[in-house]
């Protein structure tokens, strides 16, 4: 939460001084265990045991209208899915890696997690929902994948975010009738990637509405301070998603982005359960364009933003690898709800508007002062880095 390498070592020493530790009054560690026992009681630990206080953290921002601003498309949430790697090794493993044997015959052990969150254009913040582990599954002998896991996070969350509307985002690894009919089954609607090379007999769709004329189109020219852009757009309804009797029909768009010389800037195209006209074209590639908010504001913040995703605290021999990665995913939530909720805690953050500056000010003052309580600190931040005007 703190994002320090040596918290507990600093609040044994601050107890020895000064009779008191911020490990106690912050977090309610009475008796500090070390690193190695912290690990033996946490490696039996499933990491499923925070998914329902992730999930309450996320409902108690959808009660109290925090994400009404996250409302997009048909007036859905759109949730992005995406795996991502956290552990590689060709020497350390547990039974819940993903073992890959490589050309020259050793096996490469992997943790990946599937890792989705809320996400909406315009909305710089994304929330964290519970995750999925790629693993090998008891009764299955082939290998697990991030499809796969996508699949069982529906089945258990899906029923849950769908009740309120949930739109699922996904590059083209996604858009495949399976995976469709499943989000579908949940009472969601898709919104995924979808390629020419993977969906062959879509385009040869796509390309005899186009000679026949019956290709909805839109056109928008737009200017980006002093450069001008074409957005072009087409899209077509009721398509088939696949070569089979048995092919689930689904709506298509597309945009092409030009310059004013007409170099393409941009291309991409998404196949949809949404219907799409005219008047929701771009507010569906709006949506759509928005799936890369969870590659960069979500995995790329826990791996480069002081989160360490990748960094192997502890393997364990069984969940612990898992339980420390769902964690660190709590805390990013944790980090995003207080900065929604908490108004000293916004005040810090926009006082100290970079992230690393924020965390190195925490760590700091936990290091060195013991504070009673969360409110003690924030505002204890708050009035050294606002001091009244009327004593300088």
């Amino acid at each position: 939460f703190t994002q320090s390498p040596s918290f507990l070592d600093w609040q044994i020493r601050m107890e020895q001084a000064q009779g008191k530790n911020n490990a106690a009054s912050l977090f309610g560690v009475h008796q500090i265990p070390s690193d190695g026992q912290i690990r033996n009681l946490l490696d039996p630990v499933p990491p499923a045991i925070l998914f329902p206080l992730m999930a309450s953290i996320g409902d108690i921002l959808f009660e109290q209208g925090h994400l009404h601003a996250f409302r997009s498309i048909g007036g859905t949430y759109l949730v992005a899915l995406d795996g991502t790697d956290f552990f590689s090794s060709k020497t350390v493993s547990c039974p819940c890696c993903t073992n890959v044997k490589l050309k020259d015959g050793v096996v490469q052990h992997r943790h990946i997690a599937l890792t989705p969150v809320m996400v909406a254009p315009g909305q710089e913040s994304v929330i964290a929902l519970p995750p999925e582990f790629v693993t090998p599954q008891d009764g299955h002998d082939k290998q697990d994948c991030e499809l796969a896991a996508a699949g069982r996070w529906l089945a258990q969350h899906g029923a849950h975010y769908a009740a309120r509307g949930m739109t699922i985002l996904g590059d083209d690894l996604y858009c495949h009738q399976p995976f469709c009919q499943q989000v579908l089954a949940a009472r969601a609607h898709f919104l995924l990637t979808c390629k020419p090379t993977s969906h062959t007999t879509l385009y040869e769709w796509v390309e005899e509405l186009q000679c026949m004329g019956k290709m909805g189109s839109l056109i928008v020219s737009r200017r980006v301070g002093t450069k001008q852009f074409t957005d072009t757009y087409r899209f077509a309804s009721e398509l088939p998603l696949r070569n089979s009797n048995d092919a689930l029909m689904v709506n298509w768009c597309e945009i092409v982005t030009t310059n004013a010389n007409d170099e393409v800037t941009y291309q991409n195209a998404w196949a949809t359960s949404h219907p799409i006209t005219a008047d929701n074209v771009a507010k569906v590639v709006q949506a759509g364009r928005s799936r890369w908010k969870i590659e960069n504001e979500n995995n790329n913040t826990l791996k480069t933003k002081g989160y360490h995703f990748e960094h192997n605290f502890g393997h364990g021999q069984e969940h612990l690898s898992n339980l420390f990665a769902t964690m660190i995913l709590l805390a990013f939530l944790l980090h995003t709800a207080l900065d929604l909720l908490d108004l000293r805690y916004r005040a810090v953050r926009s006082a100290l508007p970079s992230r690393r500056t924020f965390f190195e000010h925490i760590r700091a003052l936990l290091l060195y002062l013991p504070f009673d309580s969360w409110d003690h600190l924030m505002t204890f931040m708050l009035a050294k880095l606002t001091p009244d005007p009327a004593t300088g």
